[in-house]
């Protein structure tokens, strides 16, 4: 797409972040759709020629078999354009597709005769329920898993390399017990590989079994074929797994639930983004600056955390129409209607957003710095969190009321070290207690966190 026709778009995915879904947009656009179901037409046609059970189909040769896979595989724009010429005049996307693939034949002698096999026993959506399967299955293997795998990388990368760093953790906004940076980051990491895992584990489905999901022309012709077999052949055949049991639709239930996991992985990274966002705020973190870079029109000195918010946004985005998919696809009345079509072709649109996502999240971890002083000097300001390891000794070694003694002195109170070495004094703790206690600092107060930060996690 030229530049100006990216100012002229209308959405945002194929104007202005065009250049960062590109990945994408020979898989998902209409190109990719025609592209997907002309394959489907190919393959039937082969599939056919190769069944003993439909003698008047003749095997193909291995001429004619390089030519059909020259036709499913070298589709471009031109190709494109002439099934758009076609639907000009049927007024249906999936007939003119059949056209092309008719009018391609007739290019050979020997396919010729053959042409009205193309789309044999065939419903529109036989072609396009596997047509989209393989359009999901080629983006989420090509683009999405990459993508992921690279953001879950990222953080790992910040987890394992500030495994040690002690900092201070905050619950409800408050000053609570100490962890390391880097356990907080792997915390990220281990959510998000559990949502990916689930991602990449469902199942894609098709269905291949005629007008209304009963084999009923296929029957009238061959009685004595097992369709039932011969469509699950071809379903596994094109890389997805066969549904046998469906209306004229393959009733999209498996989109739901891929959109569901992308959701979820979707929210964890939401959550990281305005994490990191406020641990930038809080200055945790500095964020290297871009030469010629503007933050602010009219503030000089600001770099603007853009790439957390830009994937914080775009997380939004993706997530509002992918829950409208979820709920909307698998609903359709009776044995179908049409109302499925139009949602599904924003398939790519609800992937652009996470993609977009993903990369940007990327982008503003490169730019990050740990600011190692801040962060030092903010948990050295907060031994009031040693109260929890005193109490708890307490308790072991049989003190009445640790807790309550504790929650006297420190409640709303922000201790030193010297009124810490204090406090262990004036709660007349025996000995050995003091012992165990009087070396502890906030810093080294971080228990596991740094063996769980390292520790692999598959």
């Amino acid at each position: 797409m030229s530049e100006p026709s990216h100012i002229n778009a209308i959405s945002a995915i194929d104007g202005r972040y065009r250049s960062k879904v590109e990945p994408l947009a020979d898989i998902c656009s209409e190109l990719g759709l025609m592209k997907f179901r002309t394959q489907v037409e190919c393959r039937w046609v082969q599939f056919l020629s190769d069944l003993s059970g439909v003698p008047e189909l003749q095997s193909l040769s291995p001429e004619d078999r390089v030519f059909i896979d020259e036709v499913a595989n070298k589709f471009d724009n031109a190709a494109a354009q002439r099934i758009k010429h076609f639907e000009a005049t049927t007024n249906h996307d999936v007939k003119a597709v059949e056209y092309y693939v008719k009018e391609r034949f007739s290019e050979r002698a020997s396919l010729q005769p053959i042409s009205e096999w193309i789309h044999f026993a065939c419903t529109s959506e036989d072609i396009n329920n596997t047509a989209y399967g393989l359009m999901i299955k080629t983006a989420i293997n090509a683009v999405l898993l990459p993508q992921m795998d690279k953001l879950i990388g990222a953080i790992d990368d910040l987890a394992v390399s500030q495994a040690e760093t002690p900092m201070l953790s905050r619950t409800h906004g408050q000053t609570a017990s100490p962890t390391t940076l880097g356990k907080e980051m792997k915390n990220v990491v281990v959510r998000l590989q559990r949502q990916r895992k689930q991602f990449a584990a469902v199942e894609i489905l098709g269905k291949f079994n005629g007008a209304v999901g009963n084999f009923n022309a296929h029957l009238t012709a061959y009685p004595n074929v097992d369709w039932s077999a011969v469509s699950g052949d071809f379903v596994s055949s094109l890389g997805l797994t066969n549904n046998p049991w469906t209306t004229q639709i393959e009733p999209h239930d498996y989109i739901a639930e891929l959109f569901h996991c992308l959701m979820r992985f979707n929210q964890v990274l939401l959550d990281f983004n305005r994490d990191i966002w406020a641990y930038i705020s809080n200055d945790y973190f500095k964020q290297r600056k871009v030469e010629g870079e503007t933050g602010s029109s009219t503030m000089p000195h600001k770099i603007n955390p853009i790439d957390f918010e830009n994937s914080e946004g775009n997380v939004g985005m993706a997530n509002a129409m992918l829950a409208h998919m979820a709920d909307k696809l698998p609903v359709s009345r009776w044995q179908r209607d049409l109302s499925d079509s139009t949602v599904l072709r924003n398939i790519g649109t609800c992937l652009g957003h996470c993609s977009i996502a993903y990369q940007a999240t990327v982008k503003g971890l490169s730019r990050l710095e740990v600011n190692t002083e801040v962060i030092a000097e903010d948990l050295a300001q907060s031994w009031e969190v040693l109260a929890e390891p005193v109490q708890t000794v307490m308790r072991k070694h049989g003190i009445a009321e640790p807790y309550e003694k504790l929650k006297a002195a420190t409640r709303g109170r922000r201790l030193s070290a010297g009124l810490f070495a204090q406090l262990l004094t004036e709660l007349e703790l025996p000995e050995s207690a003091v012992e165990e206690l009087c070396h502890l600092t906030p810093e080294l107060y971080i228990g596991m966190a740094a063996d769980l930060a390292r520790k692999p996690t598959s």
